[in-house]
């Protein structure tokens, strides 16, 4: 079973306590540190190995948020992750703008703590299935099958062959896929994404767009066709477009 090992933070003695005691009563969970400062809790993260820290926002000297911005630069993809817990609902968009896996609402109980907890779990095994799928002995897919995608507070697998096109907006990027109604929305970059996605399966053909080039039905000098969609070529990446187009021919 996975178990993960977690930091309390919270300069309030009683909430400290109390989820303190949700953690030591949820089996998958290890309490190995509990702090009333975020700054103590800094100085804490340096001599422990921490999974999971459940973490208040508003609290003097260096607020939640700011220690995730801090825990962010400093450890990049390996640092610890993120459940907030706070009295204050307005903060929910900065948590989710610094990566953080849930967002507990004060006062909030075992069963709300429970599904937060139990939402870390399942992002932490899909983490590891997927650094260790093609090291198993029975068939797993290839890595090169799919991605995974931030989606509101959860991890999603996204098959490769299931996304039409991806649209990126001011801060976030609309994943089209199909059999799909509504896109998915995922807080990246267009940029981010190019660089995961498989060249010779997706091309950019715009600052604000990619194709899924086995999605493509048809296509004009400044435009592609994929399904009902019209997607616009921009003189930016019209060259490498029209390289790879030469090819159909």
């Amino acid at each position: 079973m996975t178990t993960l090992n977690c930091i309390a933070v919270d300069d309030e003695p009683l909430a400290l306590g109390l989820v303190c005691a949700f953690v030591e009563k949820t089996p998958f969970l290890n309490l190995v540190g509990r702090y009333s400062s975020a700054v103590e809790a800094l100085q804490g993260l340096h001599e422990l190995d921490v999974d999971l820290l459940f973490l208040d926002i508003q609290m003097p000297d260096l607020t939640g948020i700011e220690l995730a911005r801090v825990l962010e630069k400093a450890a990049g993809t390996t640092a610890p992750r993120i459940v907030f817990t706070t009295a204050f609902n307005n903060f929910a968009l900065e948590g989710f703008r610094v990566d953080a896996l849930d967002y507990l609402l004060k006062p909030f109980n075992y069963e709300e703590f429970l599904r937060a907890a139990s939402k870390a779990k399942a992002y932490f095994e899909l983490v590891k299935k997927a650094e260790n799928g093609t090291s198993s002995t029975a068939p797993a897919p290839s890595q090169e099958d799919y991605l995974f995608l931030k989606v509101e507070y959860q991890l999603i697998r996204v098959a490769y062959a299931d996304i039409l096109y991806i649209e990126g907006l001011k801060d976030y990027v609309k994943v089209h896929l199909r059999n799909e109604t509504n896109p998915l929305l995922s807080l990246t970059s267009l940029k981010n994404l190019e660089e995961k996605l498989p060249a010779h399966r997706f091309m950019r053909v715009h600052r604000s767009y990619i194709v899924g080039l086995e999605k493509i039905e048809a296509i004009s000098k400044t435009s592609i066709q994929i399904g009902d969609a019209v997607v616009p070529v921009s003189d930016q990446y019209k060259d490498a477009f029209s390289d790879y187009v030469s090819r159909w021919t």
